[in-house]
């Protein structure tokens, strides 16, 4: 993925490098990791309508280990292993 569209991530629900899929995957993320917000039916329906139910099921796994992984790691101070550098040029793209 550019770093360009990382960096615009976000701009998810509006910006035109994301497609429908990934803009209901990132929705979906979004509503299960942010507090106070849950994943509606209308989502639901949205994310059915790109992905299969074993699609759906990897994809609720995956963000429940990252955002599990996430708290772990804050609560015991554990540092960014910097997997990813932002590239300047990139976000000027």
């Amino acid at each position: 993925m550019p770093d360009a569209k990382i960096l615009a991530l976000d701009d998810y629900a509006t910006d035109p490098r994301f497609d429908d899929a990934e803009r209901a995957a990132l929705a979906y993320a979004d509503a299960m990791t942010i507090t106070g917000r849950d994943v509606d039916d209308d989502l639901f329906a949205r994310l059915r309508r790109h992905f299969d139910d074993d699609a759906i099921v990897e994809l609720t796994a995956t963000v429940a280990w990252e955002n599990a992984s996430s708290k772990f790691n804050r609560a015991l101070r554990v540092p960014s292993q910097s997997l990813w550098r932002r590239d300047d040029a990139a976000s000027e793209r």
